[in-house]
């Protein structure tokens, strides 16, 4: 199934983050650009490089008005035990979202159910809760959190401008394209 364009739905789970438990639902997505980061298990081993990278550039999520929400199929009280026994998970600032029952996994169909883990998805979601982009890895392939970002960044200028679409590699400030007659085939 293709997932670009279409909304999420509505959802209610509990979170850990920075010390607390929360609760955090479709309600509290919109608004701003969100970034929903399945991974398969707390406690285990590529897991805490990619939270680790995307805390790391946590800052530059938020200044491109976006919030990043992990999601494994662990509870609240994991993510805070993973926080506790973990320097680079106990720096986590960002949403980690619990989903036990597997409900965020099953929406955004990156759930394996024979190893009730979820694979590595990657969705961007815009301020009105529809899906921009999304990559899924298997399990063992870990993610760039600066393509996260460089992605993020396309989306909302593409939202923007929409006369304009953002080459391979592009960043904030290097030259787009606006498609024409005139650039077909001269590219």
């Amino acid at each position: 199934m293709n997932f670009v364009g279409h909304e999420i739905e509505d959802f209610k789970v509990n979170a850990y983050q920075d010390g607390k438990t929360v609760e955090v639902t479709k309600k509290d997505v919109l608004g701003k650009w969100s970034i929903f980061f399945f991974y398969p298990a707390d406690f285990s081993f590529v897991c805490p490089t990619e939270l680790e990278a995307l805390q790391d550039k946590y800052e530059d999520f938020k200044q491109a008005n976006a919030e990043i929400y992990s999601v494994s199929e662990d509870t609240q009280f994991v993510h805070k035990a993973w926080a506790e026994a973990s320097d680079k998970i106990g720096k986590i600032k960002y949403h980690m979202l619990a989903d036990p029952a597997g409900k965020l996994a099953r929406m955004f169909d990156v759930l394996d159910e024979d190893a009730g883990q979820a694979y590595r998805g990657v969705f961007i979601v815009d301020p009105d809760g529809k899906i921009q982009s999304y990559t899924i890895n298997n399990m063992g392939i870990g993610r760039s959190a600066d393509e996260i970002l460089r992605t993020l960044q396309a989306a909302q200028f593409v939202r923007k401008h929409g006369d304009r679409v953002c080459p391979a590699n592009w960043k904030p400030g290097q030259d787009s394209i606006k498609p024409s007659l005139d650039l077909v085939g001269k590219l």
